[in-house]
């Protein structure tokens, strides 16, 4: 196929019409011309497989490297392809070194000297000599046996120019995949330098510098990317909802509060969930903080702890959620916004956060999660003593007075509505008669 304004076309008769069009068809046809078969005319040597004689399949090394270029672009493994098609190069520029070597050698005569290749009557024995002295050449090992001609030490300084090339080309390229490996890796894990080196200017280090690189190497380790919202941020939002969807929606599943949702809801509400990683023995919220996010615990073990920081009153898992009580207007609620326990990550735990902004369009859009989450809120806060059930009542009660008030005003606004309609009709009768009786009187003066 080819591309038209950005779209595939694999259209048979339009591929066949462009390609026969192109430029590349007369070379392409150049390329396959079976040009060997000129060793059977008279005068030709008749040599089987002279090399001459197929020159102008080179002229398909366009069509090769184009291949190469879209194969690299195409695969998932776009390194390893390009240490796979390096060590090709390699293998195959020993190959035609041992080959010009073999020629060179059936030139000077074979075994005449300890240089050049022996004259084994087995032609695999040859080719593997040929193989053996080009390697030991090209990869600047040395340990050949000495030039005895001219010719020799041409070839063999040749070689080592062209060994210190290939060397060049070899370490470039392998650099070249080092950097991408580490351009792909910085692109979603945080550098640990940075932040290794301000510990360091500021004369913090030891535990803490240990856990921030423990903390790293997790994310490596498990794969976990904690940039993936920069990652996405180019796409629409459509197409990014999909790709978060298919990453995260099955542990989105897992947490209790969703499993009733239905797919396009949570397709929408996965965009506005950040994934965060807490390491052991560290704090996701702390009693008396101001309370900005909620979490939904995808995997790991979280503790609900005393003041100590010690004691554990219960242990979270998987599919589980915390921290709604500081958002949502739970009414009785003696610690507002705060937070009203410690939470303490036991070892890595990945959690979705939900800002408060994000949670309040949830909840205005799902009433019954709402109503879920404040039945749970008000459970724990009873069992921690936080819940004034004095205030609670006037709460309610002065929401039933401000109800009652409401629907008091919204019947007299109705009322007023149509005493305002009923005026406004008699207002238009009033005005029709005065104008028919204007008219009248208009009639008799005529």
């Amino acid at each position: 196929g080819f591309l038209e304004d950005g779209i595939l076309v694999q259209d048979v008769s339009r591929t066949r019409r462009r390609y026969l069009g192109s430029w590349t068809f007369p070379w392409d046809v150049l390329a396959v011309l079976p040009t060997e078969l000129l060793c059977l005319l008279p005068g030709v040597p008749r040599v089987p497989g002279v090399p001459a004689a197929r020159a102008n399949r080179c002229l398909r090394v366009p069509r090769l490297f184009e291949a190469f270029d879209r194969c690299e672009t195409r695969t998932g493994w776009p390194n390893v392809f390009r240490m796979a098609k390096l060590m090709l190069y390699l293998l195959l520029g020993i190959h035609w070194h041992g080959c010009l070597y073999f020629a060179l050698s059936a030139h000077l005569g074979l075994g005449d000297d300890p240089w050049v290749c022996p004259g084994s009557t087995r032609l695999l024995r040859r080719y593997l000599h040929s193989f053996y002295f080009s390697t030991l050449v090209l990869a600047m090992v040395g340990d050949t046996p000495a030039p005895q001609r001219e010719e020799e030490f041409l070839f063999l300084t040749a070689g080592f120019l062209l060994a210190v090339l290939g060397f060049a080309t070899i370490t470039g390229s392998i650099s070249t995949v080092i950097v991408n490996l580490s351009a792909a890796a910085s692109a979603f894990y945080p550098d640990a330098g940075p932040v290794r080196r301000y510990l360091r200017a500021r004369a913090v280090g030891g535990r803490l510098q240990r856990r921030v690189e423990r903390w790293q190497q997790h994310l490596r380790a498990q794969r976990k990317l904690p940039a993936e919202r920069d990652a996405l941020r180019h796409l629409p939002r459509g197409r990014r909802a999909e790709v978060a969807a298919a990453v995260h929606l099955a542990a989105l599943r897992r947490v209790a509060l969703f499993r009733s949702w239905e797919r396009g809801v949570l397709r929408q509400l996965v965009l506005r969930l950040r994934p965060q990683v807490f390491g052991p023995g560290e704090f996701v919220c702390r009693r008396g903080d101001v309370g900005r996010e909620m979490y939904f615990i995808r995997e790991g073990r979280l503790a609900v702890v005393a003041e100590d920081g010690v004691t554990q009153l219960a242990v979270l898992g998987e599919g589980l959620y915390f921290g709604e009580i500081s958002l949502i207007n739970i009414k009785g609620n003696m610690a507002g916004n705060r937070r009203t326990a410690n939470i303490l990550s036991i070892g890595y735990s990945d959690l979705f956060c939900l800002g408060k902004e994000d949670l309040a369009e949830v909840l205005a859009e799902f009433p019954h999660a709402r109503a879920a989450m404040e039945a749970k809120g008000r459970e724990l806060l009873l069992r921690m003593g936080q819940l004034d059930t004095g205030a609670e009542a006037a709460a309610l009660t002065a929401e039933a007075e401000a109800e009652r008030g409401l629907q008091g005003l919204e019947v007299a606004l109705e009322g007023l509505q149509t005493q305002a309609a009923r005026l406004l009709a008699q207002l238009e009768a009033g005005a029709l008669r005065m104008a028919l009786r204007v008219q009248r009187l208009e009639g008799r003066l005529q």
